[in-house]
C-alpha cells in the first residue's frame, strides 16, 4: 500500500541571526505555543514542525533554528540548501544584532537559492524601554532589500504567527516562478533534506 502524505506543501524555513536574539523562542512560540525564560544557546541546529491550513491547502512548515555563534557557521551553512524561506532575526534592544544583519545577508547570498524568500523580524518588541533599534530603522532596511518587515515578541506572543504566515504566503505566491518551488501532493521540495538529523538542544533563547 502506497504511503500517503498528510500535507499538500512542505516549506523549509531557516531562522538566522546573532546568538540570543530569540530565534529559539520564536520557534517554540510558533510551533508549540510556549515560552521559556531560560537561555541556553542553540548548539548546531534544531528544528520543529507545524502543519496548518492556508487557502484550502495543508502546509507543513519545517523550521530550522540555527546557532548564531561564529564557530557554528560552517556547520549551519549546509542547511541553507533547499530552504524556501529565511527569517533574518535581530533583537530590538541590541543595536549590534541589527548591524550584523548585513553579515547574515551575506551568508544568505553565499549559500541560499536566488529565489529564497526573506523576512526581517525585530524580536523582543515587548522591551520598549530598552529599545536600541527604532521601528523606522528596521522598516528602512527591509524596504531597501525589497522584503517584508515585522516586529514581534515571542514572550508577549505578539506578531509571531503573523511573521511565519507572512513568509508562508510569500513562498506560496512564488510557486510556479522558482525552480526550487515546493511540490503539490506532499512531495519533498527540490533541494530539500530528507530524514534530517539535527542536533538537539536543551534550552531556548529568550
Amino acid at each position: 500500500m502506497a504511503f500517503q502524505q498528510d500535507y499538500d506543501y512542505l516549506f523549509k524555513i531557516l531562522l538566522i541571526g546573532n546568538s540570543a536574539v530569540g530565534k529559539s523562542s520564536l520557534l517554540l512560540r510558533f510551533s508549540d505555543q510556549i515560552f521559556s525564560e531560560s537561555f541556553l544557546p542553540t548548539i548546531g541546529v534544531d528544528f520543529k514542525i507545524r502543519t496548518f491550513d492556508m487557502q484550502g491547502k495543508s502546509v507543513k512548515m519545517q523550521i530550522w533554528d540555527t546557532a548564531g555563534q561564529e564557530r557554528f557557521k560552517t556547520i549551519t551553512a549546509s542547511y541553507y540548501k533547499g530552504a524556501h524561506g529565511i527569517i533574518l532575526t535581530y533583537d530590538i534592544t541590541d543595536k549590534q544584532s541589527f548591524k550584523d544583519i548585513e553579515n547574515w545577508l551575506a551568508e544568505v547570498e553565499k549559500h541560499a537559492s536566488e529565489n529564497v524568500v526573506r523576512l526581517l523580524v525585530g524580536n523582543k518588541a515587548d522591551l520598549e524601554s530598552k529599545r536600541q533599534v527604532t521601528y523606522e530603522e528596521g522598516k528602512e532596511l527591509a524596504d531597501s532589500l525589497g522584503i517584508k518587515f515585522i516586529e514581534a515578541s515571542a514572550k508577549a506572543n505578539t506578531n509571531v504567527d503573523q511573521a511565519f504566515m507572512t513568509l508562508a504566503n510569500n513562498i506560496k505566491a512564488k510557486i510556479g516562478k522558482s525552480e526550487d518551488k515546493p511540490t503539490p501532493g506532499g512531495k519533498t521540495p527540490t533541494g530539500g533534506l530528507k530524514n534530517p538529523q539535527p542536533t538537539k538542544k536543551e534550552g531556548t533563547c529568550c
